[in-house]
């Protein structure tokens, strides 16, 4: 059933331009400025230092986060570069098309799509309400399951947010070791000016990491948080819709609210003559 594929389509996605050029806008008008200013690559580029900072942020991360959030929060961190979203539109589609058919076999018709879809929450709204469930205490259950979904996405992503506090912190830690080593070869004054520099790129590897990385990384992560919590907001009414038996005509104009401009009435247009058919017959 190719309405089962479209909303089946969860997993890595395509990858996300917008962090991809986002990245390269950020270091490309950094180091290019670096560039403009007389600098040289080599002058930021220190293995130290980037063990220090990563090192010593995971660490402190790695202390303050429950080891279940964590390894949630490593998996979110695919979400940034790559969109695993599913196109409202396609939902919507799918949806309607139960609907259909529930009106026409009634409920227990939707059985065999609930066994055939990946997507767990669709299939825990389909199987419910196949089973005959009430409908409010459909309606709570769903809502507890997205509840919880909603809440551990924000604990994964407050992980990176934790991540952007450590990490400057930890670049001046990096910075301070940096000076100490300095402080052990005063008497080579050649030696000290070049020691400091250097010493400094631990800064900027915290803060640029915290700001370029993290902190965005955790945005970007609330974001997609915001949409599955609206696909599943799509589905509890449909699935509702479809309960109380309302027409597919009316629950398609109810979730058109959903798709954020994407062009939902062009197919409706094709499938009224097929579906009014049977009913003029």
């Amino acid at each position: 059933m190719e309405t089962t594929k479209a909303v089946a389509k969860t997993g890595i996605g395509k990858p996300d331009l917008a962090t991809i050029v986002g990245l390269i806008v950020a270091l490309g008008c950094i180091m290019g400025g670096l560039l403009f200013e007389g600098g040289k690559i080599g002058d930021v580029v220190q293995f130290t230092a980037a063990m220090i900072v990563m090192g010593g942020t995971c660490g402190a991360v790695m202390v303050a986060t429950p080891l279940r959030v964590l390894i949630g929060a490593a998996k979110r961190l695919l979400g940034v570069f790559f969109d695993p979203s599913v196109s409202f539109t396609e939902l919507i589609e799918q949806l309607v098309a139960y609907a259909t058919k529930a009106r026409k076999g009634g409920l227990v018709g939707l059985e065999e799509d609930a066994q055939a879809t990946p997507d767990v929450f669709l299939q825990k709204a389909l199987m419910l309400a196949v089973d005959g469930t009430d409908l409010q205490e459909l309606r709570k259950m769903l809502e507890i399951d997205m509840a919880i979904t909603e809440h551990r996405g924000e604990a994964e992503a407050k992980v990176f947010e934790s991540a952007g506090g450590f990490a400057p912190t930890i670049g001046i830690i990096g910075a301070v070791l940096g000076l100490i080593q300095v402080m052990k070869n005063l008497a080579n004054i050649d030696e000290v000016g070049h020691g400091i520099a250097v010493s400094f790129v631990a800064t900027v590897y915290g803060v640029g990491a915290a700001n370029l990385l993290f902190l965005p990384a955790a945005t970007k992560i609330k974001a997609r948080i915001n949409l599955e919590t609206q696909r599943q907001e799509i589905i509890l009414e449909a699935i509702s819709a479809i309960i109380e038996g309302l027409n597919p005509k009316l629950i398609r104009a109810k979730l058109e609210v959903y798709a954020h401009g994407e062009p939902v009435k062009a197919k409706p247009k094709e499938e009224k003559a097929p579906a009014e058919s049977p009913a003029g017959a």
